[in-house]
Parts: structure tokens; sequence; C-alpha cells
């Protein structure tokens, strides 16, 4: 487990880095951790639109935490019979965290994927103890094969590496493709898990979010150039792609397929943070075409895990059906399961009646209740991104591991 002995020690603080000997001792600490899908045009399914009902019971069980891009921070919400809290749990900018993306609980600490946005260095993945203290560097910024641009992380089913969807090679244009970098249980780099090239509109591999399926098998989300000013820029693209079960002789996840794309499910655009449900079926988010269509909308979308279809939608930005030359937005860049099945939903954008709340989504009703008010009503949250229960899987992301 992650000693928490390392709050406590010079390998602990900020500065530990600097040191040669508190690297090892800071990556040798730590342990595993034992934690327990052909493209096809699809069947689509019945819009829903958020709908304005009171809030459902709250979870009893497990804090929420939340990455807050608006101000570098981790925020944790509290459940309590007296009503919900919000919390800073990471201090901004603590540690040097500058855009706080994948979140998971690995032995009672937090693991973060920290993108070091706008700053031309790579990213690197941080842990923090229960109580938010920071305890050292997985992987570091300067670390040879750290990855660029991070977004998701799960920890392994079987092997317990760290997969971290590194949306980019390196600093530059969009032809350095991305992979899913791999890395031991003590932060050493083992090695990046492609696509082929040819599957891809452009030819390049972008992956964002990353989840495990119980039977192993990797689930990742993938996008085109996301950068208006490099070619080919393409905010429609969208895929879902499958690693393994099946591993090669070196134990490597094998590609498998591309599962579902723009292609076979038209709205599937821009694709980030997905989960899997009880049922083996993929919820994940999709933004909206901007601005080429405007009375496009941010989504949640339910595809078949097995085929690749599309069962169902929710939609977040009903208002922007109305025509309007820019509408406001209410997308979801990363979603999480908790009780019961239900979706816990972020949303961030432009539309400060909405942004920074938090929905609980019933998959099934499609009741989105808010459960954290926005911002702009005094919610504790300016631009929530990633989140995660304590109790979620660290590799499937399901409530309560």
């Amino acid at each position: 487990m992650f000693a928490s002995s390392l709050t406590s020690s010079r390998c602990g603080s900020l500065q530990a880095k600097r040191w040669p000997e508190c690297r090892n001792v800071l990556r040798s600490m730590l342990l595993s951790a034992v934690v327990a899908m052909s493209t096809s045009a699809g069947q689509t399914g019945v819009k829903a639109q958020v709908v304005n009902q009171p809030p459902p019971p709250p979870p009893t069980t497990g804090a929420l935490f939340i990455g807050d891009v608006g101000d570098d921070s981790i925020k944790q919400v509290g459940f309590s019979p007296s009503g919900i809290s919000t919390s800073v749990f990471v201090a901004p900018k603590s540690a040097g965290l500058n855009g706080p993306r994948g979140m998971i609980f690995v032995n009672n600490q937090l693991v973060v994927v920290n993108q070091n946005v706008s700053t031309g260095q790579n990213g690197e993945v941080l842990v923090f103890d229960d109580k938010g203290t920071f305890s050292g560097k997985l992987v570091a910024s300067s670390d040879n094969n750290a990855p660029f641009a991070p977004r998701g992380i799960v920890r392994g089913a079987t092997n317990h590496s760290f997969y971290v969807a590194s949306l980019l090679g390196k600093p530059g244009k969009c032809a350095d493709a991305g992979g899913i970098n791999v890395y031991s249980d003590s932060g050493a780099f083992q090695h990046t898990l492609t696509a082929n090239p040819q599957v891809f509109d452009d030819g390049v591999f972008h992956p964002r979010g990353v989840v495990f399926g119980p039977d192993g098998t990797l689930y990742v989300s993938a996008v085109g150039c996301l950068d208006p000013k490099d070619s080919p820029y393409d905010p429609v693209a969208g895929y879902i792609l499958t690693f393994g079960p099946d591993v090669d002789v070196d134990g490597k996840l094998i590609f498998h397929k591309v599962l579902a794309s723009h292609h076979t499910v038209s709205d599937l655009h821009r694709p980030e943070g997905l989960v899997i449900d009880s049922t083996g079926n993929l919820w994940v988010t999709s933004f909206r075409i901007d601005p080429a269509a405007p009375t496009d909308t941010d989504k949640l979308l339910k595809i078949d895990g097995q085929m690749g279809s599309l069962l169902d939608e929710i939609e977040l930005d009903a208002k922007a059906n109305k025509p309007h030359p820019n509408p406001p937005r209410a997308p979801a860049q990363a979603i999480i399961l908790g009780p019961g099945g239900d979706l816990f939903v972020p949303i961030s954008g432009t539309d400060s009646s909405t942004a920074g709340e938090v929905l609980q989504c019933d998959p099934t009703t499609h009741q989105c209740p808010v459960l954290i008010q926005p911002h702009s009503m005094g919610g504790g949250l300016r631009s929530p991104w990633y989140l995660v229960f304590k109790t979620s899987n660290p590799a499937t992301l399901s409530y309560g591991q």
C-alpha cells in the first residue's frame, strides 16, 4: 500500500524529486492493490433531456472527489443526513497541480493525473494521502516516457499496473500520436499501447478516457485532432476502442477492434469519460459539434458493450436545440457510477446557470436532478471535470469496489 510515512519524511515533501534516493523510496512504497465488447451501425434509442426534478436521496456512504479545473484543486463532497457539503480536499495548485484529470483511489490514497496545462511540460501522476496531503510523484514530468496532455487513468485488473491515456506522444502537432502509457505499481514505465493507425480518419491515435471491463478488456475513448490551428482539425471524430483481454508474449494487451465510431454512432463526437454499467454496456460523454452545428447538444451516450450500437442518449444542454449562433454549453467531461447505478455527472461549459453543478442521473428514467448547485448559485465547484468515489473500483470504476 502507499506508505503513510511518505508524508512525515523529507521524501514526502514537495522537493522530494530533488533527492535521487527519495525517488526510489517513493516508488518502492507504491505496492499493488487487489482489484477484481464487431463494429455495427447502431439502433438509435430514445433521446432524453435533463429533467428538473427534486434531488434523490443522496448517497449515504462513500465520499465523492472532483477535480476542479477552475482553480486547480480537488474538492470533496460529503453526504450526511443533514445535507451535502463541499470542501477543499487538495488545495489549489498544491504540488504543482495544474489541470487535474483522471483520478482513482488505491490503498486509501488518491492518485491524480496532472496535465500541466499550457506549460509545454509533460504531464505527471501525483499521489495524495487520505487527508489530501501530497505524498509524492508516481510519475514525474521529468521522467522518460512521462505522458503528454494525459487524461484518464485506471489500474489494471490483473497486473495492477497503471494505465494512463496520453493524448499526444510529445509536445507539438496533432501528428504526434498518443497512446496508453503503462506504468508499474512503483511508477516505472513498462510500455505504450497503440492502435492500428488505419482505423482513424487522420491516422493518429489520441486517447482520452480509459476503463477496464470485468473480463479484463480495456475500453478507450479517442478523438481526432482538437487543435483548430493544426491540420487535420476534426471536431467530429470519436472512437471507442478495445484492447485485450488477450495479451502478447510480454503480457501487453493486444489491440482488438474499434467498437464504435462517429461513422457507426452519429452522435459520438469527441468522447472522453466512460464507464461500464452492471449489464456490460458503456456510458460515454459526447460533445456538441461546435461551432458547425449550433442545434447539436452535449450528451451522454449508452453504447452496447458487445456490438457497439447506440442504445440511448441523455441530452445535457437541451437549450441548445433552440437555434442560436452561439448557444450555451453544458458538457460533461467525465462521469462516474455511484450508488444504485446512477451516473454522477459534473457540468462545465459556458452557461453560468449550469457550470459547476453535478447531476445525479438515473439511466433508466433519465431523471437528472441537480445534486450540487452551479457555482453561480453558491456552489463550491467552478469547472468540475473528472470525479471518483473513494470506494470506486480503480480498474472498472464501479461503485463500492
